[in-house]
């Protein structure tokens, strides 16, 4: 699945001056990807056709379709002339809560709503984070310096986002890239899932803010720690306080910020 597109039309970059000069530079994919659950369509999501499996995986996990990665088989991908479908099976355990949550869906979206009516549920607790241990400032500055190497789809293009998951030490462990940030969140969670991986001890590394969603996902995926290049909202502080998640925010070579508990 590629990772850049040929724009449909060429680039022209104009200069102060009034000249003007072609340009050759690929653009990030943005194709619809619908994901289907035991054969019910559940969203279609403008993505990046990258590692759908992993894509589909996590964002049962992160929207609380299914409670467990092996919950989620059947795995299937194909090609079409709109875009893509994802499919796969959800087992009875959960299959309850994936018919209600399509019943009351009343909007489709990327932002981590999915299948919420009302304001209440928007505001429902969060399970609370485990205990974890601090992570060493050094470490984030580590990964920061390593992340570019992880990021093909965005040196190629400028235009993608990434989510790793970060040891303590600061190595990068897995790292996916999308178009849409909490879609590059979903693929990393269903990637670490599919290898048997925990995402608590060490921590997330988003090139995006820190927006609810991006909190929202992380606690279901049962991390600690998320490191955003970009700010904290307020809600996404508000809840990530709540919840006990450790949030560190504006990350950059010489400094990061910790929202303080």
């Amino acid at each position: 699945m590629a990772t850049t597109a040929l724009p449909d039309a060429p680039l022209i970059a104009l200069r102060p001056d009034g000249t003007s000069r072609p340009v050759e530079r690929p653009f990030a994919p943005e194709i619809p990807v619908a994901l289907e659950y035991n054969g019910l369509s559940y969203a279609v999501m403008m993505a990046s056709p990258s590692d759908l499996e992993d894509f589909i995986t996590g964002f049962a996990l992160t929207e609380g379709l299914a409670p467990r990665v092996e919950d989620v088989t059947g795995i299937d991908i194909a090609e079409t002339e709109l875009g893509w479908i994802a499919r796969a099976t959800i087992t009875s355990l959960a299959l309850e809560k994936l018919e209600e949550r399509v019943r009351t869906r009343v909007a489709e979206s990327s932002c981590g709503l999915c299948g919420i009516d009302n304001l209440e549920a928007v505001a429902r607790p969060l399970p609370a984070v485990a205990a974890h241990a601090p992570i060493d400032p050094a470490a984030i500055f580590r990964a920061l310096d390593a992340l570019r190497a992880h990021q093909p789809g965005n040196r190629a293009t400028g235009g993608m986002h990434a989510a790793a998951w970060v040891a303590p030490d600061g190595e990068i462990v897995a790292a996916r890239e999308d178009v849409g940030r909490h879609n590059a969140l979903d693929k990393l969670v269903g990637a670490m899932a599919r290898a048997g991986r925990s995402m608590a001890g060490g921590f997330i590394l988003s090139t995006a803010r820190c927006s609810y969603e991006i909190v929202e996902k992380a606690v279901r995926a049962g991390a600690t720690t998320p490191v955003t290049i970009s700010v904290p909202t307020s809600m996404a502080a508000a809840r990530a306080r709540t919840a006990g998640l450790s949030l560190f925010a504006l990350a950059r070579p010489d400094e990061v910020l910790r929202v303080a508990d």
